[in-house]
């Protein structure tokens, strides 16, 4: 049995699969930053009409967005500091900073899901193609000698597999670099807004005299 061809059928397969994994991801992630902003926009709309820290229980209690649940954070971090009378001042602000920073990397870390998937699929599948182009050519090389005829009716078959597995590679390259760039916008626009609800966050907390 000849392991060459198989090679590339192989690389065609693993191509394919690598495909419908980048279309799969794109599909999902679409639909969670669509549920995501949707959640995110009425959750601002609210935010701007909070005066003190403590009405923001009430907004929070209705909303799924990850600012409500940055918000939370801050709030349940609030009360255990507030209980707990051994900790000064300063040292309170630094226990509510804290867990603002610990959700809001939990939440980016939600958002980056299945980006660096995207990202290496895209630097490697024009590779792997790459590499079944090669592998085909060398078989057709194979069989030209194999044959002694370099006749169109001898390479064709090889040669067509070959260029295929290129074309494969960039079809699957391409998307899953696109979506990339487009989802690290989004992620970088998203962090952004992180930091502007969890400044705020504290501004209200100082204002509100929450820290003790």
């Amino acid at each position: 049995m000849d392991l060459v061809p198989d090679i590339v059928d192989l690389v065609l397969y693993l191509l394919g699969v690598l495909s419908v994994l980048v279309w799969s991801i794109i599909i999902i992630k679409s639909w969670a930053w669509f549920k995501s902003r949707n959640e995110t926009n009425h959750f601002l709309s609210e935010w701007q009409q909070v005066k003190t820290i403590y009405e923001l229980p009430k907004i929070i209690s209705h909303s799924n967005s990850s600012f409500a649940r940055l918000c939370d954070a801050g709030m349940r971090a609030m009360n255990e500091a507030m209980a707990n009378s051994v900790l000064r001042r300063n040292e309170r602000q630094e226990v509510i900073l804290l867990s603002l920073k610990q959700q809001a990397y939990l939440e980016q870390k939600r958002m980056d899901g299945g980006v660096a998937v995207l990202a290496s699929i895209g630097s490697t599948a024009p590779f792997i193609g790459l590499f079944g182009t090669v592998w085909g050519i060398m078989n057709a090389l194979k069989t030209i000698t194999a044959t002694g005829s370099a006749g169109l009716d001898v390479v064709a078959g090889p040669i067509g597999e070959a260029l295929i597995a290129t074309a494969i590679g960039i079809a699957t390259a391409v998307p899953a670099v696109l979506a990339y760039n487009y989802f690290m916008r989004k992620q970088k626009v998203h962090r952004a807004d992180m930091e502007q609800v969890a400044s705020r966050f504290q501004s209200l907390l100082t204002q509100s005299g929450a820290e003790g």
